[in-house]
C-alpha cells in the first residue's frame, strides 16, 4: 500500500512566466517568447502576475468547501445536467482505464451574462445550475470566471505572438467561447487505497488551454519528457497552466500537452479552481492555419465542439446516456 511515486521537481522542470508585461503592454514580445518556449517543453507553465484577486480566490474557495462539505443528498439538487453543468459526483469521472475511478468531485458552470442568462445552442453548454444552500456562491464564480478567462485570453494572445501570428489569431472566433469552469474538491486520500487510487487519474486535458488555482496542500503531478513523475508544488500568487489536447493538435504537437494527475497525500481535503479555455465551438482547429497551406498536417481538421463532445463521452459516464453523435477525430494514424 501506499501512494503513486513521484520526485520533487527541479527549479527548472516547470518554468515560472510573469505575463504583467503581456497584460499591460509594456513588453508582450518577451512574454510571448517565455510562453513559447516553455510550451514546447512539458507544457506547464506557473504564471505570476495574472491579476486574479486574492481576496476573490480565497472567498470563491469557502464558499466552494460549503457546498462540498453539504450531504449528496443537498448536492443532489444541482446534479450534472445534459448539458455539463452542475454536480458532477464522485466517481462520475474515469480518466484511465484499468484504475478505480476518480475521488474527485466538481461543481461546473459556464458563461453567464449580466441577467444571468446563458448560450444554451450546444450539447455542452446551457442554463448553469446553481445550489440554493450556498447563495453567495453564484456571485463568485461568475467573477471568477470573468477574471480566469481574461488571463486565459491574454494568454492565448501570448502564444500566437510566440508563433509568429497575428495577436488574435487564437481569438478570432471567441465570440461566443465553449469554456467552462469548475470547483474540484479531492478529499483526503488515505494511503491504504494503494498507488493505483488517483484524485484525478493520468490524464491530458481535453481542450485549447487549462488556467489551475491550486490551494497549498500540492499533490498535483506532471510526467517529463522521460516518462517519470515529478510534483507540481504550489507557488504562492501563481497559477498553473497548462496546453490542453487542442491546442496541441492546432500546433501540430509543436505545443505539448502533457500527461498529469492528482495524488491528495497530504491528509487534508483539497480544492482547485479550474478554468478550462475553448473558443466558439464551430472554430476549426487546423494547424495549416497556423503553418500555412503547405504544411503537412498530422491530423484532420475538426471544430472545437465536435471534439469535445467526443472527449467527454469517453471520459464522463453520464455522457454514454446523451443523444452525441460526433465521431472520433481522425489524425495521420487513423489514415
Amino acid at each position: 500500500m501506499g501512494y503513486a511515486k513521484a520526485r520533487p521537481s527541479s527549479t527548472d522542470s516547470i518554468p515560472v512566466v510573469d505575463i504583467s508585461p503581456l497584460r499591460d503592454g509594456s513588453d508582450p514580445t518577451l512574454v510571448a517568447k517565455q510562453l513559447h518556449a516553455a510550451s514546447q517543453n512539458l507544457g506547464f507553465i506557473y504564471i505570476k502576475g495574472h491579476g486574479i484577486p486574492s481576496d476573490l480566490i480565497n472567498a470563491a474557495s469557502a464558499r466552494a468547501f460549503d457546498f462540498f462539505r453539504a450531504t449528496e443528498q443537498q448536492k443532489s439538487a444541482v446534479s450534472i445536467s445534459a448539458k455539463h453543468r452542475g454536480w458532477l459526483k464522485p466517481g462520475a469521472s474515469k480518466m484511465l482505464d484499468g484504475v478505480p475511478a476518480d475521488l474527485k468531485e466538481s461543481f461546473i458552470w459556464g458563461i453567464e451574462d449580466d441577467q444571468g442568462d446563458t448560450p444554451n445552442d450546444h450539447p455542452l453548454r446551457g442554463p448553469n445550475q446553481w445550489p440554493h444552500l450556498v447563495p453567495e456562491l453564484r456571485p463568485l464564480a461568475v467573477d471568477y470566471f470573468r477574471h480566469a478567462h481574461t488571463v486565459a485570453m491574454h494568454l492565448m494572445r501570448g502564444f500566437a505572438l510566440g508563433l509568429n501570428l497575428k495577436e488574435n489569431f487564437f481569438l478570432s472566433s471567441c465570440e461566443v467561447p465553449l469554456s467552462r469552469a469548475s470547483f474540484v474538491y479531492y478529499p483526503a486520500q488515505p494511503s491504504t487505497m494503494g498507488e493505483q487510487q488517483f484524485g484525478v487519474a493520468p490524464h491530458t486535458d481535453f481542450g485549447v488551454l487549462t488556467v489551475l488555482c491550486q490551494d497549498d496542500n500540492g499533490g498535483l503531478q506532471v510526467q517529463d519528457i522521460n516518462g517519470d513523475w515529478i510534483h507540481a508544488p504550489p507557488i504562492e500568487d501563481t497559477l498553473v497552466v497548462n496546453v490542453g489536447d487542442l491546442l496541441s493538435r492546432w500546433t501540430a504537437g509543436a505545443y505539448k500537452s502533457t500527461p498529469h494527475r492528482v495524488v491528495n497525500s497530504s491528509g487534508r481535503e483539497r480544492l482547485s479552481l479550474v478554468l478550462a479555455f475553448d473558443p466558439d465551438p464551430q472554430t476549426m482547429i487546423d494547424s495549416r492555419a497556423v503553418f500555412g497551406d503547405d504544411h503537412d498536417a498530422p491530423d484532420e481538421p475538426i471544430s472545437c465542439g465536435d471534439y469535445l463532445i467526443w472527449r467527454f463521452a469517453k471520459a464522463f459516464s453520464y455522457r454514454s446516456e446523451q443523444p452525441d453523435h460526433a465521431a472520433p477525430p481522425a489524425s495521420s494514424a487513423d489514415l
